[in-house]
């Protein structure tokens, strides 16, 4: 199986990167396809809203997103992580998701329907990792829950929705072995959500 971690955070060392890897560490040591993609490292711009996508469902922006677009179509999953920046997700990863936007199919006639593309082929999985630097879970805002219910909309499904408090220098988590030992777990859930997937087709 093929598993994308996408990490929204600038520090390649950080604490969202811990966390990605630690989620798929399950699929590593299975043999599994695995890339990391650092979107820091990336230059790509955010969606213009041009519609340029609307007949043909590939986005006419030519940067370093198209060949992530092949890539998340070949995935079986995808593991999404960012820091909390003012109560959501980092500028990069934000910029990802709308970026998405190609995927989507809307009604001429009500904008409020759509369909996306990964909703036609084989099914797809997700995972997603918030880190925030503060004590309470309030002040994470809207960090997991606005890239779950993207990802959502895009036809994946959310196996696991991990939200980590008090990580802000690099390296920070690893003082949190639960986090990291709960990261792992939730690697394994993905997989296992994946395996059993394509045993129901074959059945």
């Amino acid at each position: 199986m093929k598993v994308l971690g996408i990490i929204g955070s600038k520090r390649k060392k950080g604490n969202t990167t811990i966390l990605v890897n630690q989620a798929l560490k399950p699929f590593i040591e299975n043999g599994d396809t695995c890339e990391v993609i650092h979107l820091g490292s990336l230059t790509f711009e955010g969606c213009y809203g041009c519609e340029g996508c609307a007949k043909t469902n590939k986005c006419v922006l030519k940067d370093d997103m198209q060949p992530l677009y092949t890539k998340l179509r070949e995935a079986d999953a995808v593991i999404l992580g960012s820091p909390t920046y003012f109560y959501n997700m980092s500028s990069d990863m934000k910029k990802f998701i709308d970026r998405c936007y190609c995927f989507c199919t809307f009604s001429d006639d009500d904008r409020s329907q759509w369909i996306s593309e990964f909703e036609n082929g084989k099914p797809k999985y997700a995972g997603i990792i918030a880190v925030c630097e503060q004590n309470s879970v309030d002040d994470m805002g809207y960090t997991a829950i606005a890239m779950k219910d993207a990802w959502r909309s895009l036809g994946f499904r959310n196996v696991f929705v991990q939200g980590a408090l008090k990580a802000f220098r690099p390296g920070e988590i690893n003082s949190q072995p639960d986090q990291v030992e709960a990261a792992y777990k939730n690697g394994v859930r993905l997989r296992e959500t994946v395996k059993l997937a394509r045993k129901a087709v074959k059945d």
